[in-house]
């Protein structure tokens, strides 16, 4: 909105002349959603726990979660709302991306206000069943991923680290990019099981697209990387610093002992705007990379339930894997902090990839 203001008279306004530069926006909108966070998070944290929004605990997790029971949840609300509002002050308004980027994390973040809602209302940790969650998952995301196909007509898979190596999957980009954005949702969701542990990698993966979507929608950028040049997929990087911010203040409160919880109104929407951000910015395989550690979890829950179902037998303690190490004896803050190593070093390897090809 203020760039949409501004850019026609920006450049005979002196210093105004800043916001053309999408560089300037997106620290502007990280600084942004950075001050939203941590001045409204005392308030939210308040009032969640005058309302009694506290999270439900599962019988058969750890014994050191059980003290956990009743931490004020739902604090996606306060993510996403940090990460929007920025992201459309200092987006332009004209840029598709901004507006399926936004309906899809709006859309996925309804989706865990009604299992959260469910769950603290029924004071249970079932909430909203897996089959719906997954069939509003599957349908939000069809319909943003026809739009983007319908306008940019691009349906090419790039292979990271080889400069030519892309395949055209025709009619079935679109099914391929559900996929991604699904999986990538839910992946996110299964991480968030220990303070702080989900959203490090979160703000690390799309610090990560922040530049990746900057460079390739740079024309200059990209002929010099020798990438493929994205039309107005840089705009991108802005939403991405406004996730960092808005990041950043959260984890503020949830780092541990966490004094709040992101929960699945936090959790499923983070997931499908990487997603989302993957598959606009031709970079899905790329996301497998950078977001390995929500890849991991997403894949120890599913050999834990194939491996019970076929053999009888449990290939960890529990899954998702976080809970298996904490379980082998390591305190929680050991897990959470060696994941985010892991993770950062991930996005070294795939920013490498701007070069290595």
């Amino acid at each position: 909105m203020i760039y949409n203001l501004l850019h026609s008279i920006a450049e005979d306004a002196g210093p105004l002349n800043v916001v053309r530069y999408i560089t300037f926006r997106a620290m502007a909108a990280m600084l942004t959603a950075l001050g939203i966070g941590l001045f409204s998070a005392p308030w939210f944290i308040r009032w969640l726990k005058t309302f009694k929004v506290g999270q439900q605990v599962r019988n058969d997790g750890p014994q050191s979660h059980f003290s956990k029971a009743g931490t004020p949840t739902m604090g996606g609300v306060l993510i996403l709302t940090a990460a929007i509002i920025p992201a459309l002050l200092w987006m332009d308004w004209t840029n598709p991306h901004l507006w399926l980027v936004t309906a899809l994390t709006i859309g996925y973040g309804a989706l865990g206000f009604m299992d959260d809602y469910l769950k603290v209302s029924k004071k249970n940790t079932k909430g909203l069943s897996s089959k719906k969650k997954m069939l509003g998952q599957i349908v939000i995301a069809t319909i943003v991923c026809w739009i983007h196909y319908a306008i940019y007509q691009n349906s090419e898979l790039h292979v990271p680290f080889f400069k030519e190596l892309i395949f055209d999957l025709g009619w079935g980009y679109v099914p391929f990019a559900v996929f991604v954005i699904v999986g990538a949702s839910n992946a996110v969701n299964l991480t968030d099981g220990l303070d702080g542990l989900a959203i490090g990698p979160v703000m690390t993966t799309a610090g990560t697209f922040l530049i990746l979507s900057y460079v390739g929608g740079n024309s200059k950028l990209a002929e010099y990387l020798q990438l493929h040049y994205l039309r107005e997929t840089g705009e991108l990087a802005i939403f991405c610093a406004a996730i960092v911010g808005a990041g950043m203040a959260f984890l503020w409160y949830n780092t541990f002992p966490a004094q709040v919880f992101m929960g699945d109104v936090g959790s499923l929407p983070l997931g499908g705007a990487l997603g989302a951000i993957a598959v606009f910015t031709k970079n899905e395989i790329l996301l497998v990379l950078v977001g390995a550690v929500f890849v991991v979890e997403a894949l120890s829950v599913i050999l834990q339930v194939g491996s019970f179902k076929l053999r009888g037998k449990r290939i960890f303690r529990m899954a998702p894997i976080h809970h298996h190490y904490e379980l082998k004896g390591w305190p929680e803050p050991r897990v959470v902090i060696r994941f985010w190593i892991i993770s950062v070093i991930l996005a070294i390897i795939g920013l490498m990839s701007l070069k290595l090809r």
